[in-house]
C-alpha cells in the first residue's frame, strides 16, 4: 500500500512541475531525490509513460548534446487533475495534522 501512496505523491509532484515547464525524466529523478525519494529509471519512466497514456502528460522529443531527450508537459486534463488533487491534499493535511 505504501508503494501506491508514494507513486501517487510522485505523480502529483510530476504534474506540479510539468504544469510549470517542460520536464525530463532525469529532472524528475533529481527533484524527487531532493525530497528524499530514492527512485530509478525503472520507476520514473513507466510512471511518466502511464501518465501520458492517461492523458495527463504530453511529450515531445528533441536532440540535446547529440542525444534524444523526451520532454513532458502537463495537458489540460493533467492540470485539472492537479487542481482537484491540491484541494484534496490540503483538506487531508489539515485533518491529519490538525491545522
Amino acid at each position: 500500500m505504501i508503494r501506491r501512496v508514494l507513486l501517487g505523491f510522485m505523480g502529483l509532484h510530476i504534474l506540479h512541475h510539468a504544469s510549470r515547464e517542460e520536464i525530463t525524466g532525469k529532472f524528475v529523478m533529481e527533484e524527487l531525490e531532493k525530497h528524499g525519494y530514492k527512485t530509478s529509471p525503472g520507476t520514473i519512466y513507466p510512471l511518466l509513460h502511464k501518465m501520458e497514456d492517461m492523458g495527463l502528460l504530453q511529450s515531445r522529443t528533441e536532440v540535446r548534446n547529440g542525444k534524444r531527450v523526451r520532454l513532458y508537459r502537463a495537458t489540460p486534463k493533467g492540470e485539472e487533475l492537479l487542481e482537484k488533487a491540491r484541494k484534496k491534499v490540503k483538506e487531508l493535511c489539515t485533518e491529519i495534522l490538525g491545522e
